[in-house]
């Protein structure tokens, strides 16, 4: 497991010793890689390059899935839908990474890593927009394609991003669910994951943009708090908003780790039935709190399905099917076939709401 900390100069001394390392290292894992002569730069926009759709799909590639956090319950089924994508196409798939949601350091060594193991691909859910973007652009320099998938980094900095769905519809529908609730009436807030997460603070920006609708005028966002996908933090956070702000009417937790522990402080609370919660969650999670009252509706996609979307783009781009330019399009077995948008972004689908009404009908 690589150090949770490290000095900047640190970090500067490894990058160094990595690239020296790849330069020398001619041995590929699984499938034969041809390295990219492209600069970094262009690698990532997939611009440059010419894609094949026609081209046989390669076996044998071995394609890294580096969550956000590794045993988090999300994660877990998001990248066992990848291991099922690689496993029917005949890849070799494996998976990496820390058990903190909001160790970057981490993150970017499990890069620099497999860099230099020379995998074909990695998925990765990025921590933070920014932070892996060195490790990346010299991951993509060398060939291996870069896929990131529920939580993206600056676009230059890969080839696609597997999107759960259109992050404005994620964070419009949240706000609409709440609204709904509480009849457009009260204070609310949200309880986030980590500070520096990309999809959280996208669907953020689009909530505040929601918010700001005539229709929404007698409601007010107090505050965003961060629970770092952390049970136990976001369970004390929910407790210490709703010290804070007695009035406080509704929470939104778009973190399916905050929403479940948010759930079980206020089932257990005198807060239940009259604080509102929504948010992304699990069925199998947030099952329980629906059938007591303490959540009426929740909205999430199906993660196994994101993380099989991920490793089907990642083989298509291992294979040549695919650069990340807009407009290509590859298959990915039952799902049906995907065509990539702007900014390398492919989108799974539009999220499902469950409540009372239908949860039963999932397993998740």
């Amino acid at each position: 497991m690589p150090a949770r900390a490290r000095s900047s100069a640190a970090r500067a001394a490894t990058a160094l010793a990595l690239t020296a390392a790849i330069a020398v290292t001619a041995s590929a894992c699984g499938g034969t890689t041809k390295k990219s002569t492209d600069a970094a730069g262009n690698a990532a926009a997939g611009s440059t390059a010419s894609a094949n759709p026609g081209a046989a799909t390669r076996t044998g590639l071995t394609v890294a899935f580096l969550p956000k956090q590794v045993n988090n319950p999300y994660f877990t089924i998001a990248d066992n839908g990848g291991k099922k994508a690689l496993d029917a196409l005949g890849e070799k798939y494996k998976e990496v990474g820390t058990s903190s949601g909001t160790d970057t350091a981490g993150q970017v060594s499990y890069v620099n890593t497999l860099t230099q193991q020379q995998v074909n691909a990695i998925a990765v859910s990025a921590q933070d927009p920014g932070a892996l973007c060195t490790a990346l652009k010299q991951a993509m320099s060398n060939g291996v394609k870069v896929v990131t998938y529920d939580s993206d980094t600056n676009p230059g900095c890969r080839q696609v991003f597997v999107s759960q769905a259109s992050a404005e519809a994620l964070g419009r529908s949240e706000v609409q669910l709440i609204a709904k609730q509480l009849n457009y009436t009260g204070d609310i807030a949200i309880l986030s994951a980590a500070q520096t997460a990309t999809n959280q603070n996208t669907w953020i920006g689009y909530m505040k943009d929601e918010l700001k609708k005539p229709a929404y005028k007698n409601m007010k966002l107090v505050t965003v708090a961060y629970g770092n996908d952390d049970a136990q933090t976001s369970f004390q956070q929910t407790q210490g908003l709703l010290q804070q702000y007695p009035d406080l009417k509704g929470i939104i937790s778009p973190t399916t780790v905050g929403i479940k522990a948010a759930a079980q402080y206020l089932s257990g609370s005198k807060y239940k039935g009259k604080v509102a919660l929504t948010g992304l969650g699990t069925p199998n999670d947030m099952r329980a709190y629906v059938k007591d009252g303490t959540v009426a509706g929740f909205e999430l996609w199906d993660p196994a399905k994101l993380g099989e979307l991920a490793g089907y783009a990642a083989t298509a781009l291992a294979s040549g099917q695919i650069t990340g330019a807009q407009g290509q399009t590859f298959k990915a077995g039952d799902l049906g076939s995907f065509t990539v948008g702007a900014d390398g972004v492919v989108l799974l689908g539009d999220p499902t709401v469950f409540d009372k009404s239908n949860i039963d009908q999932f397993d998740f």
